[in-house]
């Protein structure tokens, strides 16, 4: 089993609003476990979970705000990575041009 945390720990740790945890997990922005009616974070998720709670309490930003930045640097990763991938092709294009 994944090692996982549970929404009353993650208030109490971080100091935020149930709410917010509620509201992440109901936008799509987190994924959550739910085990006997509670409701669990898994470790690997950690990072997501602090870096959503940073932007929200620390900078202000809303919940559209998060979804909008979120989906956002999801694209910049997406096209990044199908620039590694054109780059990998024209690299063996030329490599085959080369080659004859």
């Amino acid at each position: 089993m994944d090692e996982r945390i549970s929404r009353e720990e993650l208030v109490k740790i971080y100091n935020i609003e149930i709410t917010f945890f509620d509201e992440l997990v109901d936008s799509g922005l987190i994924n959550i476990q739910t085990e006997n009616e509670v409701r669990y974070l898994l470790y690997k998720d950690l990072p997501s979970f602090e870096k959503f709670t940073n932007w929200h309490y620390d900078l202000d930003i809303n919940l559209p705000g998060l979804e909008v930045i979120h989906n956002m640097l999801q694209k910049m990763e997406d096209l990044k990575q199908k620039n590694r991938e054109l780059l990998g092709k024209l690299s063996a294009i030329s490599d085959k041009y080369e080659d004859a």
